[in-house]
């Protein structure tokens, strides 16, 4: 990892970020899903193929932590879906660089999704690109991209991965 400080904190930080992150989406606390992000952010979830092609849009686009927070409240009060859940496995991540108190990082994950009923099954599987404020306590998400590597999703994409 080529970058500014002590590798090993801050590969830990952005470890311990991705990890809450995932707690946070997996235990429903979605209200403090936004709280992972900076102010001025960037949230996509897209697949594989838009992504080599260099396409900015995508399953799911926010451009702020506000847009997080509508988001949330939207699948709270709006959206009408099957209940189920997330358990995201993730391994660990890769810290590529850190400049200017921002690293770049990418992680594998897979989720499963478990329905209302107990049913579970694989649901997606992908990479965290992120790019992380690590220039204050605690890390924040800059930007985080999402890349699934199929573009087929079975149901309705609600809940954050």
């Amino acid at each position: 990892m080529a970058g500014e400080g002590d590798d090993t904190a801050v590969w830990l930080g952005v470890n311990e970020l991705i990890a809450a992150y995932a707690d946070c989406i997996d235990e429903d606390r979605l209200e403090e899903w936004p709280d992972f992000f900076t102010d001025q952010c960037r949230y996509l979830i897209t697949d594989r193929e838009s992504h080599l092609a260099g396409l900015k849009h995508g399953v799911i686009y926010c451009a702020s932590q506000g847009m997080l927070h509508d988001r949330v409240t939207a699948l709270r009060r709006v959206l009408m879906f099957e209940a189920h859940r997330y358990r995201h496995i993730i391994g660990a991540a890769r810290v590529s660089s850190v400049a200017d108190g921002v690293a770049e990082a990418s992680s594998n994950f897979l989720a499963m999704r478990i329905m209302h009923d107990g049913e579970m099954q694989l649901f997606v599987t992908g990479r965290y690109l992120d790019r992380i404020d690590v220039s204050t306590r605690p890390y924040r998400f800059v930007e985080r991209v999402v890349v699934l590597d199929s573009q087929k999703i079975d149901t309705l994409l609600v809940i954050p991965l």
